[in-house]
């Protein structure tokens, strides 16, 4: 095909996009989705799409026929730039990509010479074919575990003495759970980092409800937490799938059991929902964590995979035809 990439301008800009703009790329994501089986962006990215306190550099790549590429960077975290990007499948592999991760590297370089970290969802040949032409080599790898719902057995799960669950409560106890959040995922790179306002964010959502946002607390003192989320048909699949979106167990409350029984709670939760199935996301790395849920009948259904540079050649220069 022919190479578009002279004829295409990649914009850098800090801060919020314009509403018709954000528009724009969430219509791009949505076409890429269609052709892929797999959404392009994740959804911090598309919430910060808007978002004034965002860390974020949002690259526009647009021809004479409008918007062909985008991509996100990640400026906030201290040790790299992480980039997620889409290219209009009607303009693959003229160069599109190119020119956004040419045009992402020199952003990076910019914050404190930072390292660029691409993430790839789905983990698809085409991805793979990309970045090794690039020079990035996978650095990361984060899986989607999925379970059957129908298949589990119904028991009460065990919580520790003295603790009990209830319901969040938007507008109290935003603060408190922030802080233990930051707590049980101090070493995480995306977790840990959840500000207020990304929080607000996510209760403005048509899938928040406190309902299956349960808090466990012993004394009246937050110990740990699980947030549930039903994703509509059509996002992992015909029917609706429901998501253990966040365990997180203060480090105090660790050794207790209670991520086992948080997890259990929030499953059955989905399951009254008459939801049939559920999802959750863990990093490969964390063989813990992955091992805990394939014993809770969890099996591995997908994958994201984060290149990074190859520190045995990292080129500059990238010539793969994307």
């Amino acid at each position: 095909m022919v190479d578009i990439s002279s004829q295409v301008v990649v914009t850098a800009t800090a801060g919020p996009l314009a509403t018709s703009a954000a528009e724009s790329v969430r219509d791009l994501a949505h076409r890429a989705a269609a052709a892929d089986g797999v959404a392009p962006l994740s959804e911090q990215p598309l919430l910060w799409l808007t978002e004034r306190e965002a860390p974020a550099v949002h690259l526009q790549a647009v021809a004479d026929d409008g918007l062909v590429g985008y991509a996100q960077l990640d400026v906030g975290s201290q040790t790299s730039v992480k980039a997620e990007l889409v290219v209009n499948p009607a303009h693959r592999r003229r160069g599109v990509a190119r020119a956004m991760l040419r045009r992402a590297r020199a952003e990076a370089e910019l914050v404190d010479d930072r390292e660029l970290r691409v993430w790839a969802h789905g983990d698809l040949p085409a991805a793979r074919a990309f970045a090794r032409a690039a020079g990035m080599v996978v650095v990361r790898e984060l899986l989607q575990m999925r379970v059957d719902l129908t298949a589990r057995p119904s028991q009460e799960p065990a919580l520790p003495p003295g603790v009990t669950v209830r319901p969040f409560q938007p507008g109290a106890d935003e603060d408190t759970w922030r802080r233990v959040n930051s707590r049980a995922f101090a070493y995480h790179p995306e977790q840990g980092r959840m500000t207020s306002a990304d929080l607000r964010a996510r209760e403005a959502e048509n899938w928040f409800d406190p309902a299956g946002f349960l808090l466990a607390e012993r004394a009246g003192m937050l110990l740990g937490s699980v947030w549930t989320k039903v994703h509509r048909a059509g996002e992992h699949g015909p029917d609706r799938v429901g998501e253990i979106y966040v365990v997180g167990v203060d480090p105090d409350a660790q050794g207790l059991g209670l991520g086992r029984a948080l997890t259990a709670l929030g499953l059955d939760h989905l399951r009254s929902l008459g939801l049939t199935t559920a999802i959750l996301y863990t990093g490969a790395e964390n063989t813990v964590a992955v091992h805990t849920y394939e014993r809770a009948g969890f099996v591995r259904s997908a994958v994201d995979v984060m290149f990074g540079p190859d520190t045995k050649s990292s080129p500059r220069d990238v010539t793969m035809d994307a």
